[in-house]
């Protein structure tokens, strides 16, 4: 797990889909009503791009991204 890559979410951009929250099976996302909530940042795999993938209106950037390709080992289908 990850303290130099986590998610971060434009919420002006963000359709409220829950593809995210449904993604992620490491805990990074909460839901409040169905706003999706970054609130275990350190749960996220460095170099995961999962819910950045299936999110429909790009709404999700990573601290950490240098922009180089996936770098994900955790078996969760990235």
């Amino acid at each position: 797990m990850s303290k130099n890559w986590y998610p971060v979410i434009n919420y002006e951009n963000c359709i409220e889909c829950g593809a995210c929250f449904n993604k992620c099976s490491h805990g990074v996302y909460k839901k409040e009503g169905e706003r999706p909530v970054v609130v275990y940042p350190e749960g996220c795999v460095d170099g995961c791009r999962g819910c950045q993938k299936l999110c429909p209106s790009g709404a999700i950037e990573y601290v950490g991204d240098t922009g180089g390709k996936d770098n994900c080992s955790c078996g969760c289908c990235c």
